[in-house]
């Protein structure tokens, strides 16, 4: 416990998010120019900056494998040293954020995943098992994110998990 703090209080970090929602209607309707929402990206936002971070990089993208990946490296490319995905975790044919974001990370985070579905358990119950969510480290210094599109996951994500422990999970990161 003492190290864990002692890590904290070193973690004076500047956390730059970058929010990537996937979604491939949303994606179609911002194409068409039609009126969209993402209540989604839009939350992830307010809390992000509710805790004092900053939001450096944000974009809608379809549900793609190689647009996903060309996401990620463009919120890299843009000095996100934190970048969420939101969407596409699920189990459909068309869900393949994690198809796309695994296989590149050098550090799963497997706890991650375990914590969200756990307290998405508490507060949904069994349908908890649907998320797919997962975390971990693509380069040293750099986390990355994928959650369920759902409003409420996002927040779960951001408030109870991620804005606690981000610094503290760049930093030891960034000790490669």
């Amino acid at each position: 416990m003492k190290v864990h703090k002692e890590h904290k209080e070193l973690a004076e970090i500047e956390v730059r998010f970058g929010i990537i929602t996937v979604s491939t209607s949303r994606y179609k309707r911002l194409q068409s120019e039609k009126i969209f929402d993402d209540a989604s990206g839009d939350l992830a936002e307010k809390i992000i900056k509710e805790e004092g971070f900053t939001v450096a990089y944000r974009s809608l993208i379809p549900d793609d494998f190689y647009r996903i990946r060309r996401e990620l490296y463009k919120a890299i490319e843009s000095g996100c040293n934190a970048i969420i995905f939101i969407g596409g975790t699920g189990p459909s044919r068309g869900d393949v954020t994690i198809e796309s974001i695994k296989p590149l990370l050098i550090k799963e985070l497997e706890g991650f995943g375990e914590l969200f579905r756990y307290l998405s358990y508490e507060e949904i119950g069994t349908a908890a098992i649907l998320s797919r969510a997962i975390a971990g480290v693509i380069e040293p210094g750099i986390i990355v994110f994928a959650l369920p599109g759902s409003p409420n996951a996002v927040e779960l994500a951001l408030r109870k998990i991620i804005t606690k422990e981000i610094k503290h999970l760049i930093y030891i990161s960034s000790q490669f």
